[in-house]
């Protein structure tokens, strides 16, 4: 049993619990992450979803995420989430959310991160993850055409790779 914090639409913890499954209260939310890693070539690393699945069996997804339990930071359940369907550590303590969209129920957060992966190496397949695999921004909307990606909106899509080619190609001011 999954056990989920139920926060107000500031974002604020209400205090209360959710069992995973149940309906959330009218004007409830929980919190959703999302980590999408990218390799220096640009591509994103996908994973294909068990067949068995409750939710879009078999279909390609970002590279990670999942609802966060009961007491997790949203950086504790990128790694987590991160972690349990590919096996790459990373640690986000010190990182803040790309971006964050809102949907009636949920706070969803997204994390990029550009790191070169051997898909070999990773703990791929496992009770989650079929398998896994690089794709293009072309490659994911075609998938994303043909209904083999899980819905998403195009947007969602065209900013993370937006967002990951404009981080390696901005200068910061060192301090």
């Amino acid at each position: 049993m999954e056990i989920w914090d139920i926060y107000d639409k500031n974002r604020a913890k209400t205090g209360e619990t959710h069992v995973r499954g149940e309906k959330l209260p009218a004007g409830a939310f929980h919190l959703v992450v999302f980590v999408a890693v990218f390799n220096t070539a640009g591509q994103m690393l996908i994973q294909q979803r068990q067949h068995d699945k409750i939710g879009w069996a078999g279909k390609w997804d970002i590279t990670a995420g999942g609802a966060a339990t009961s007491g997790d930071t949203s950086q504790q359940a990128a790694a987590r989430e991160l972690y349990e369907e590919t096996g790459i550590a990373a640690d986000f303590t010190h990182t803040t959310p790309h971006f964050t969209i809102n949907t009636d129920s949920a706070f969803c957060d997204f994390y990029l991160l550009r790191q070169d992966v051997d898909i070999a190496a990773l703990n791929v397949p496992n009770e989650e993850v079929a398998q896994v695999k690089w794709a293009t921004k072309d490659e994911i909307f075609d998938m994303m055409a043909n209904g083999s990606f899980v819905p998403i909106r195009d947007g969602t899509i065209h900013l993370c790779f937006d967002l990951i080619e404009r981080r390696s190609t901005l200068k910061y001011d060192e301090e």
